[in-house]
């Protein structure tokens, strides 16, 4: 059933050799990977304009310096990124940036720093979609959390699916965001242009600039870099471009924020045209903007736009679905994630890493209870963190390789740097409590790092073949001794202990009896020795009804005596597998609990015999 199940949602497996065609194009890969930083511009805006009305309605002027100040660092991040997917075209972005330049623990910082951000991203994501479908149909307000989970669930088996059948997908509802907000955008610009439109009372300069402050301006512009989140996932996902690799990426990267600067640029503006303040009602900047351009909540483009923003802001997560499990993979090759994470699934893709991300986002919509205003700040320090090690690495790359124009090249990456570094202090100085569990998560997680390095190298050093120690420890047994761990006499035992015989030449079978009728345990071993009269048969009396504790004093005295004669010594645990996975439950675990006993003795092997029911 789970295996049909799995048919149906996931598809059926791919060869290896189809990986090829997995790759993506430059126009599938700007559907794949740039939804996320697309996205934010429906709440980038908002979030610049919540800050500065907090402070003061006629504060809101000041948008229009921060949509620019936020537009040059966009520039220089891209610029950087462009250089780094040609200085390291494997992947990895920030984290191989800050390890190869930095070292390692700027790597691991800059690496957690973006895993963590990516099950923000999806968080954040999918819950601005949860408040864009419930801002255009107030009555699921109240289902808006479970909507945002189940947005996650429908990505995670989207993306299961493989990269291919992914981005044919979101080229759907990203295209139609992009086409349908450029439209909203002229349409817009041309009812200001021409006068038809105008606020009822446009705040100057002069007048609010007596109310405010470099605090407010701050606070509004450390927000509004929200909308840079997700420019760096196209250097993470490098390798899954077609050849050239490095040449397709780059483009891709400079598509997609030219897309992001207009957007951005075109909804601040009209947000400041007409004097939209994000406090005075519970819809979005964006639907309001949209109710403005087109004449009212019932109108077409109002629910075009409502239902384009929907849809890119649920697929804008699938950013974090594409890079996290390139990170993971990254990660795992250098030893400091679960190997686990580098396997690939029956669709070519990292499922495993697929599957962590999801539920690390449903942990966190439910901790966070899906609202996004708590989500953003901790998002932003989590990528501008990262921002900040890979811009800084870059300079130092560019010192030592020295290559044309590096000395512009650094520029760039200082700028970048330089800005990068300033908001993530910005960040801490003005939401400090917001932000505080990304001091508490890092250290752990660079422990939890550290942990799986050590043991995966400790793993390595105990495994390595040196001649002298494999000359030492190699053994030459005069025979074979097993143990045939015995319930009662029934087809289950007959079958192992005639598997015992096959590799054996000295059986035992051990029986553990609680039963004070002696007449009983008695008829067991007439029983035993009908079928196997050549088989020593060795029944323990527990007094306490406990079969671990007696099993393990008598093969711990047999390993004793093997060891003695130079026999391997090996237990055989019997057991029968139901037809239908669920009917375990419906019997004990003592062959488990046996396992685990045994599985830390030295100079025993534990087996287990498995007899297949039919029913």
């Amino acid at each position: 059933m789970i295996k049909f199940l799995k048919r149906i949602f996931i598809g059926k497996p791919l060869k290896t050799n189809e990986e090829g065609n997995q790759s993506l194009s430059k126009i599938k890969a700007l559907a794949m990977l740039s939804s996320d930083a697309l996205s934010s511009v429906a709440y980038g805006t908002e979030m610049i304009t919540t800050a500065l009305a907090a402070g003061s309605a006629l504060a809101l002027w000041m948008q229009l310096p921060i949509a620019a100040l936020v537009l040059l660092l966009l520039a220089a991040i891209t610029f950087s990124y462009v250089m780094i997917i040609h200085a390291y075209p494997s992947g990895g972005g920030a984290y191989i940036v800050a390890k190869t330049n930095w070292g390692n623990g700027a790597g691991l910082v800059a690496g957690g720093s973006l895993l963590v951000d990516y099950m923000l991203t999806v968080a954040v994501s999918v819950a601005a979609a949860a408040n864009a479908i419930t801002s255009a149909f107030p009555q699921l307000h109240s289902w808006s959390l479970a909507i945002a989970i189940f947005l996650v669930l429908a990505l995670m088996i989207m993306n299961l699916r493989g990269l291919r059948e992914s981005a044919n997908f979101l080229m759907v509802p990203v295209y139609l965001f992009v086409i349908s907000m450029i439209g909203m955008l002229l349409f817009g610009i041309w009812r200001v242009a021409t006068g038809q439109y105008t606020p009822e009372e446009v705040a100057t300069v002069t007048e609010s600039a007596k109310n405010t402050g470099i605090i407010l301006f701050l606070k509004a512009f450390s927000s509004g870099s929200s909308s840079l989140t997700g420019v760096e996932a196209i250097s993470n996902a490098v390798p899954n471009f077609k050849e050239p690799k490095a040449k397709n990426a780059s483009k891709t990267l400079l598509i997609m924020s030219l897309i992001l600067a207009i957007l951005f640029a075109g909804v601040t503006f009209l947000s400041y045209a007409y004097q939209i303040n994000p406090l005075t009602s519970d819809n979005t900047v964006l639907s309001r903007i949209a109710s403005i351009t087109f004449g009212g909540d019932s109108s077409i483009g109002f629910y075009v736009i409502q239902f384009a923003t929907a849809a890119i802001l649920a697929v804008a997560a699938n950013t974090g679905f594409s890079a996290f499990p390139m990170l993971s993979y990254a990660m795992a090759n250098d030893k400091y994630m679960p190997h686990l994470f580098k396997d690939k699934g029956d669709r070519l893709g990292f499922s495993n890493g697929i599957a962590a991300l999801s539920i690390g986002a449903i942990i966190l919509l439910l901790i966070f209870k899906g609202e996004v205003e708590h989500l953003i700040p901790l998002y932003a320090v989590g990528v501008f963190v990262p921002f900040t090690l890979s811009q800084s690495g870059m300079i130092i790359h560019w010192y030592r390789e020295r290559g044309s124009m590096w000395i512009g090249k650094s520029i760039i990456n200082f700028v970048g740097a330089f800005i990068s570094a300033f908001l993530v202090v910005t960040l801490f100085a003005l939401h400090f409590t917001t932000v505080l569990p990304y001091l508490i998560i890092m250290p752990l997680i660079i422990l939890f790092f550290v942990r799986v390095k050590k043991h995966y190298v400790s793993i390595a050093n105990q495994l390595r073949v040196n001649p002298q120690q494999i000359k030492d420890m190699r053994k030459d047994y005069d025979g074979a001794m097993t143990i045939v761990l015995l319930g009662s006499v029934t087809k289950v035992t007959v079958s192992a202990v005639d598997y015992a015989k096959s590799i054996s030449n000295d059986v035992i079978g051990m029986h553990v009896s609680f039963d004070t009728n002696k007449a009983k345990e008695e008829e067991t071993q007439r029983e035993f020795e009908r079928y196997f009269p050549d088989i020593r048969y060795v029944d323990i009396h527990s007094s306490y009804r406990d079969v671990i504790a007696p099993t393990s004093e008598f093969i711990s005295a047999m390993a004793g005596k093997a060891k003695k004669r130079n026999m391997s010594l090996t237990v055989l645990i019997p057991q029968f597998v139901p037809k239908h996975w669920y009917q375990n439950v419906l019997h004990n675990q003592t062959a488990y609990r046996l396992r685990r006993v045994f599985v830390k003795s030295e100079d025993i092997t534990i087996s287990s015999y498995y007899y297949q029911l039919e029913e």
